[in-house]
């Protein structure tokens, strides 16, 4: 099985952990599997501009804006997907932050 392949399925079973942990984060098994896809496609092409926008106030929170910016991007993951449903912004940022570090061990455990 390929290492991409591996770190989804692993992703969706973050995902799915995330929303079991957390009160206010809930998921269905589809709206994980395509709540990951959505999730990729915003970090892919929104982000990076969010990202870009924000220099000044990430310089001045030493990093820890993006954080906010990770919350945000789950967050709106949340209204196009359904059955991927997170009830507030706070919510989303701490589901983000669980999500960061979960993937951050998924990264040690699937070498590509």
């Amino acid at each position: 099985m390929g290492g991409w392949l591996k770190r989804w399925i692993l992703n969706i079973a973050s995902i799915v952990l995330a929303a079991y942990l957390i009160k206010g984060f809930d998921v269905t098994i589809l709206g994980a599997i395509f709540g990951s896809l959505t999730l990729g496609i915003i970090n892919a092409i929104i982000r990076p501009v969010i990202i870009f926008l924000t220099i000044p106030i990430n310089i001045l929170t030493l990093g820890i804006f993006t954080l906010v910016i990770n919350g945000l991007m789950l967050w709106m993951t949340s209204t196009v997907v359904k059955g991927f449903d997170i009830t507030g912004f706070w919510t989303a940022v701490i589901s983000a932050l669980v999500l960061s570090i979960l993937s951050f061990l998924i990264s040690f455990i699937v070498k590509d």
